[in-house]
């Protein structure tokens, strides 16, 4: 069994991490180089970039933050929002990312994830879900950072992103991101049963037990936490051991 990865989602809005409820009401809580490093050196595993206007602008303008953030952070980083073609996936690697997560453009045109994943490699493409509950058991795939739904059924979504070349799946679920009322266990369960690459499941955690609980009742790889972190509610080292002390592999 691989070990458990603890990842920081920075959302980032003009050079400042922001962050909201349901992916609305963002708010300023830092700037991205001073949060990566403090969770760099408190012993986070990966860091993954959002940019969370790269919707309307219909480009990701993150590069100039990686390249900084990777002088004095040494953790894979990855980079996501308006990642629209292969040269924004050229231009995100070369900035220092090892990954990208993308999802609109996957939605738009599949046969993209299958085109970036053979340039670049599959371990390099995290295809993102944003997830909207419609009722018990089925979930509709959202883009443009959870504003337009897609008809699409997020668990069969999951199956086709796998069969196409992803290397990884990064599930939000929308009705709990920036709640703190904990994870959709329940979604996040169902995709990791249905693919066989990694799951990290984002939104939702508010105490060091809806982290354990994730992992109890969800075969997923990761766990991408924003909100506990960015409002020190909760530590990097605590959580560790509390997932040690729950029997939950996790890098020390």
């Amino acid at each position: 069994m691989n070990k458990t990865r603890i990842i920081s989602r920075i959302d980032i809005k003009n050079d400042h991490v922001i962050k909201g409820i349901h992916l609305e009401g963002l708010r300023k809580v830092g700037k991205p180089n001073d949060l990566a490093f403090k969770y760099y050196s408190e012993g986070i595993d990966e860091i993954v970039f959002m940019d969370a206007v790269a919707a309307y602008y219909d480009r990701n303008s993150l590069s100039h933050i990686v390249e900084q953030v990777c002088q004095n952070v040494f953790v894979p980083l990855t980079v996501g929002g308006g990642i629209r073609t292969l040269e924004d996936i050229k231009k995100a690697l070369d900035s220092g990312a090892d990954k990208v997560a993308i999802n609109t453009q996957c939605i738009k045109d599949p046969a993209f994830i299958t085109e970036a994943s053979k340039v670049f490699g599959s371990q390099c493409i995290v295809v993102s879900i944003e997830a909207k509950k419609l009722r018990d058991n089925e979930w509709e795939a959202y883009i443009d950072n959870g504003r337009e739904p897609t008809g699409l059924n997020v668990i069969d979504w999951a199956k086709k992103v796998e069969s196409l070349g992803a290397g990884e799946i990064m599930v939000t679920s929308i009705d709990m991101e920036g709640t703190k009322k904990g994870f959709d266990t329940q979604l996040s369960a169902q995709i990791a049963d249905a693919v066989g690459i990694p799951v990290i499941v984002s939104g939702g955690a508010g105490k060091i037990e809806d982290i354990s609980g994730l992992f109890e009742h969800a075969d997923v790889d990761a766990v991408a936490l924003a909100s506990v972190l960015h409002y020190n509610i909760l530590d990097i080292a605590p959580i560790k051991q509390h997932l040690v002390n729950s029997n939950v592999k996790v890098r020390i």
